[in-house]
């Protein structure tokens, strides 16, 4: 399978994740073992009270980034821990989130992320630290 007919299946799989994909707007852009890009354009609903993105918005593109690289071709992986720093505000009207494993181990993995907007500019940067569901758990309904 080529890159974009892969591409193509991990949206179609993660089309399901409603809550990123129709609420919040945001568009899977590429995605690889251990990579992902989503990308958001920014609306009235985005921003908060003080006309700032609201900080939901960042870990919402996160949380998307690190569920697409981290259950790309793998056992399912779920959240367990995350840190997040907000470095600046946003100016423009376009987002990037990139999500890289740094560290892929047997039951735990590591991801980086970084939020960008159409400037150039760091806006946030979180660390996802990931739990593998072995094949021998089973995720109850």
């Amino acid at each position: 399978m080529d890159h974009n007919q892969e591409l193509e299946r991990i949206r179609a799989y993660f089309n399901n994740d409603k809550y990123a994909t129709e609420v919040t707007g945001i568009k899977i852009t590429d995605a690889r073992e251990r990579y992902a890009k989503v990308e958001l354009d920014l609306d009235e609903r985005h921003y908060n009270a003080l006309h700032a993105v609201m900080g939901g918005v960042y870990f919402t593109m996160c949380d998307f980034a690190f569920a697409i690289a981290s259950n790309y071709n793998s056992v399912p992986c779920v959240t367990l821990g995350t840190h997040s720093f907000f470095m600046n505000r946003n100016r423009g009207t376009h987002l990037i989130c990139e999500a890289k494993c740094i560290k892929d181990g047997r039951t735990t993995c590591f991801y980086d992320l970084m939020v960008t907007d159409d400037q150039g500019t760091e806006i946030a940067k979180m660390t996802f630290e990931g739990y593998k569901i072995l094949k021998a758990e089973k995720v109850q309904p």
